[in-house]
This record gives structure tokens, sequence and C-alpha cells, in this order.
């Protein structure tokens, strides 16, 4: 009788086990002061100062990347969804104004060449120095059966921390408060779907360098705007001026902003506030995709709002300026009943 080995049965563990290997002194780089072991054990080990923080709480995340996939696959072009990856899971957890700490990833696919593979992770690497978080482990995981060879799968799982006094719920919104748009990269990661439905094979592969710009993240910038003096009053009783924060992903405008609204309170957008990108006009006409169903998909150029007091309104959007961020005031908090409209 035949004797079967698991490599001919799709899956080489000599081959996978070199990889690891190989990134290793790649994922150093990334490593904060916190981190207390090397990559590969059983468990990551990550250390939380005891003396940055007087009531930490740890705030969590975990997302994909998406059908975006789909097109690096078809390009042949992986170095940026990793990027991808980290700012979906950094993002979300910013909006609470929690500092990211570490990041693990997860791989999954049947077949890919070790230099795909160093790409993807590669962009983790990057995505995680980009938000000051430490890539500490994953999971690599080769299911010959479940994908098509040369296609594959991305989540992350993101951890970060913020004291409990100075989180943003967006509970303190109130009526008048300015809807400040921070400019996104372009698609960043959601509505690939209808992205893909709209352009052909053709289209996707020769536009595949506007459509694969990696999402912008946004941790640093905001972080430093949080944490600057002038805008985190030490005085009793005073207000923290940023009252709440939305990742314009997936649900975009309508879905994301909504989420952070207190009862009786409405956001109202104004389309004509901020220029929208070439490339979501070109999706809405070549698709005929009408206006709501463009602002409840995709973000329309802006990939995050900060709800914010209407005085300090100017001085943030100078402040994120000065960080390399473009952003405009987008509309403002009015009574209502947690909706949203553009108009």
């Amino acid at each position: 009788m035949k004797k079967v080995t698991y490599k001919q049965a799709g899956v080489d563990i000599d081959k996978a086990s070199v990889f690891k290997g190989k990134i290793k002194t790649l994922v150093r780089r990334s490593f904060r002061p916190e981190v207390i072991a090397d990559i590969g054990g059983f468990g990551s080990l990550f250390r939380i100062g005891s003396d940055k923080f007087r009531e930490p709480v740890l705030v969590s995340s975990a997302d994909g990347v998406g059908t975006k996939l789909k097109i690096a696959v078809l390009a042949g072009r992986h170095a940026t969804v990793g990027i991808d990856l980290v700012a979906m899971n950094v993002n979300d957890i910013l909006c609470t104004g929690a500092e990211p700490l570490f990041f693990l990833d997860y791989i999954a696919y049947s077949s890919l060449e070790p230099e795909t593979l160093y790409d993807i992770v590669k962009g983790i690497n990057d995505g995680c120095i980009q938000s000051g978080c430490s890539l500490i482990g994953g999971e690599t995981a080769q299911m010959p059966g479940i994908y098509r060879c040369g296609e594959y799968d991305l989540a992350g799982f993101c951890v970060g921390v913020a004291e409990k006094d100075k989180l943003i719920d967006g509970n303190s919104i109130k009526a008048g408060d300015a809807v400040i748009g921070l400019e996104s990269s372009g698609l960043h990661s959601n509505g690939y779907s209808l992205v893909r439905k709209v352009l052909s094979l053709q289209e996707q592969k020769r536009m595949h360098a506007e459509l694969l710009k990696p999402t912008r993240i946004y941790v640093k910038p905001v972080l430093a705007l949080l944490n600057d003096a002038s805008f985190n009053p030490r005085a009793k009783n005073a207000g923290m001026p940023v009252h709440g924060i939305a990742n314009i992903t997936g649900g975009a405008f309508y879905d994301k902003i909504a989420r952070i609204l207190p009862a009786g309170l409405d956001a109202r957008i104004n389309r004509n506030s901020w220029a929208v990108p070439k490339i979501f006009k070109l999706i809405r006409n070549k698709g005929n995709v009408e206006d709501g169903e463009m602002f409840r998909t995709l973000n329309m150029g802006v990939g995050m709002v900060i709800i914010a007091e209407p005085a300090a309104c100017g001085d943030i959007c100078a402040f994120l300026s000065g960080q390399g961020i473009k952003s405009w005031k987008i509309g403002e908090i009015v009574t209502g009943g947690r909706k949203v409209s553009v108009v």
C-alpha cells in the first residue's frame, strides 16, 4: 500500500518553518519595549507598563481586508494589503481614544509563493510601525481544498489601551457640535464587492494602483491631537473638545456615524463641503449607483470623522494639517433620532 505524506496532501511543514524563521528578523522592527518574547512561541507576551496608566482599559478589535484581496491577486501585487489589515483594526480602536499596543495576524491559503507570503507579512509589519504597535504573533494556515491556488484570506486582531476617564464613547456629543471629516487615501478597504461589480476584470487590473492604495492609518496624528495640552485641558471640570470619533468603513456615513450618536441627536452632513475624489465619481457613473448607496457603502474621500466642540473646529483642522492630514468641517449635530442625513 502506497504511503501518503502530509506534503503530498498539500501541506509543506518544512517550507512553512523556513518562512517563519525568515520573518522573525522582519517583525522585530515593530517591537515596542513592552514585548518580552520573540514570535514563535505558544503564546505572545506583552507587558502593560503600570507607570503610564492610572486605570488602564484594554480595547480590542478583529477585522479583515475583504474582497480587496481579489484585486491584489488579480494584479499580483501583495505589498500593501497587510497595511490595510492593520489599518482596519487600529483605526477602529482609535475611535475610543485607545493607543494600539500589539497585533496578531491570520493568513489562510492553499498554496502561495514564499515571496507573496513575505510581501503580505512585510505589509502587516509596516502597518504596525505606522501605528506604533507591535506584531507579536499570528497564524499561517495552509488549507488545501478551502482556497484556490494563489488566493488567500487575511484577518487580524489588535489590542490597545486607554485611560478609563479619557475614553471617547460619544456620550458627550451635543447639538451644535461640528462634524470634522479627515481625508481618506482612496477607497480604503470597504465596498470592494460593489467596486468589483461595477468594474470589469480588465479595468480592475489596469486600475490596480488606485484600487490597491493602502488604507490611511490615523493613529499617530489623532493620538497627537488627543494628547496635545491645548486639546486636553488639565483644569478641573474642563471638558475635552473631542466628543466622538467614527471610522468610516462598512456602512460608511449612515451606519458608522449613527452608532456613536446619543439618543435625541442626528448628524447632518453637507456633501458639498469637500471634494469627492475621482475614483468615487467613476464608480458612481459607471455603475449608475445612487448617491444614497454610495454614501452607505464607500467613504467618498472621508476616512474618519471627529465630532467636536464647534469653537475648536478650526484649531483641530489646523492641528491635523500640521500632522499631514487634510480635514474639513463637513456637518453638524442637530436634534433628531440617532440618524444621519447627507444633504
